[in-house]
């Protein structure tokens, strides 16, 4: 007699299941558990890490970030504008911006701003070396949120346009008004996305060098693991990179599930 359907299913997944936990037990029973807390774990080295850790790298990271976000907010509604316009050179230079920084990894444009754009031009960006690794990241952030925002304003209905329009309302006052705020919250959770993909890329303003003041974690966590020659410092900062990521893109599972429920 042949196994039905559902009993296969349900002996599949216990065989599945039964694989996965001994693969599990298999990863536990073989780690040396002794020398990882000796090599990641030590107490005294992560005690010897407090306050600083909070107090300077998670506090710069989360400011590096917010600024960096903001900016390529800022910029990146310029280019998504400009590359919607009637007006062929200003497409024409937004797609170029566009392709050109995202075409470009975001290590490259932060050590292009630091170093070539001063030796080049004799042009000191604001903030010293950590001011134009900022730079550096709002430009490849906005030319990723150009394409993000563009995408929210083209799905704005063109209903909402037309009808402002016949309100009287001048275009630029029927976009900033009407269809800007309609395509953000559309793409809201994309751009949570990008905040976490930004909160990840501030480990990329080493290249730009830092002071004492200025590390954000993954530097300080670079410098602990040199100092020490242990690893402790690298799981803490791990653990706090966790500690914002994991609820940032729980939001965002949230916010798609609310936007798909009222469209």
């Amino acid at each position: 007699m042949a196994m039905r359907r559902t009993t296969r299913r349900r002996l599949t997944r216990g065989v599945m299941y039964a694989v996965f936990l001994a693969v599990v037990v298999a990863v536990v029973l073989a780690t040396d558990w002794a020398r990882v807390q000796n090599q990641f774990l030590r107490v005294d080295i992560a005690r010897e890490q407090f306050p600083q850790i909070i107090t300077i790298a998670l506090k710069n990271t989360i400011v590096f970030t917010v600024v960096s976000f903001v900016g390529g907010v800022v910029l990146g509604v310029v280019m998504a504008l400009m590359k919607l316009s009637s007006v062929p050179p200003y497409r024409w230079f937004a797609t170029a911006y566009i392709e050109l920084f995202r075409g470009l990894p975001a290590l490259l444009t932060i050590f292009a701003m630091a170093y070539v754009i001063p030796i080049a031009l004799g042009v000191q960006v604001p903030g010293g070396q950590v001011g134009a690794g900022l730079v550096g990241l709002i430009l490849v952030a906005s030319a990723y949120m150009a394409e993000v925002i563009r995408a929210g304003i083209e799905a704005v209905p063109k209903g909402q346009a037309e009808a402002a329009r016949s309100l009287g309302m001048s275009p630029a006052r029927t976009m900033l008004s009407v269809v800007l705020p309609q395509g953000f919250r559309i793409i809201i959770p994309p751009m949570t996305n990008e905040f976490v993909l930004l909160l990840k890329d501030t480990s990329l303003l080493f290249i730009a060098g830092s002071t004492v003041f200025t590390k954000e974690l993954t530097t300080f966590a670079r410098d602990g693991l040199s100092v020490n020659s242990n690893g402790t410092t690298l799981v803490m900062a791990a653990m706090l990179y966790l500690l914002i990521t994991i609820p940032l893109t729980r939001l965002v599972a949230v916010l798609e599930r609310k936007l798909a429920k009222t469209r």
